[in-house]
């Protein structure tokens, strides 16, 4: 009995907290079809949640791009087939690692962020200060960071594809001598324009997972400082999940 009531409530728990993540969604992105987003605070969003990302995200994109150039690379040039390593770098990095990563990434960061600021402000008692005065918490608090990640996260991932590749590139001349000409002829046989663009649309996926993940884990908090502590590492581990899990079923109907 105690093994089915375990199993009920964690069934339970789980359509109640899809329900309200899906609740919340539909709130927020009504009112970005209605554009009523508030222009100033979306601004500074942007620089919060993606200008200042920026370093983590080309350093991870920048190592991860040679570590993929040294392997294939290695391989490469004791096969005979040094004019593929562009195309290798390139292929998994506008088609996966750079997203996903990318998305990991900026999750880390801006998930906890915005689950402690919102959970901070439900401890308190903001958010009823502004349910009291009539104003939605979903427009004025989720709508500006949801529409500035879905601006920032794809040029991000642009960020990241080209750090990615120059790195590889810059590996694969100096430890296999793969002249540059080679390694980005490689590139642009491998991969096309449509490939980059799939690429991006799993970023939109991704950014709207960070915010709606972060917004509804703060707006959720319950138990003071404890319970903000408890949302912002549920914020990033459930995210971050949810990316690798996207990603599979993404890849799967954008490229199976």
């Amino acid at each position: 009995m105690r093994l089915l009531d375990r199993f009920g409530r964690a069934t339970t728990d789980f359509f109640e907290y899809a329900g309200g993540v899906t609740l919340l969604s539909g709130e927020s992105l009504g009112f970005m079809a209605r554009l009523r987003i508030r222009a100033g605070e979306t601004v500074s969003q942007c620089a919060i949640l993606g200008v200042q990302s920026i370093v983590i995200v080309i350093l991870t994109a920048l190592f991860t791009g040679m570590v993929i150039s040294l392997e294939s690379a290695q391989q490469a040039v004791a096969y005979g087939f040094s004019g593929f390593v562009g195309g290798a770098v390139a292929y998994g990095t506008v088609r996966e690692l750079g997203p996903m990563l990318t998305a990991v990434v900026v999750a880390g960061r801006v998930a906890s962020a915005i689950a402690a600021e919102l959970g901070s402000m439900v401890v308190t008692e903001q958010i009823e200060a502004l349910r009291s005065m009539g104003l939605q918490p979903a427009r004025f608090l989720v709508v500006p960071r949801l529409t500035a990640l879905l601006l920032m996260l794809p040029l991000l991932t642009i960020f990241a594809d080209v750090v990615s590749i120059v790195g590889g590139m810059w590996v694969a001349q100096a430890y296999a001598h793969i002249p540059y000409a080679t390694f980005l002829s490689s590139v642009r046989q491998t991969i096309d324009f449509p490939d980059v663009v799939k690429g991006l649309l799993k970023s939109f996926v991704f950014a709207t997972i960070i915010v709606m993940v972060g917004a509804y884990q703060g707006l959720s908090t319950r138990g003071g400082a404890a319970g903000v502590g408890q949302a912002v590492t549920g914020a990033v581990v459930l995210a971050i999940i949810l990316i690798f899990a996207s990603n599979f079923v993404l890849s799967f109907l954008l490229f199976g």
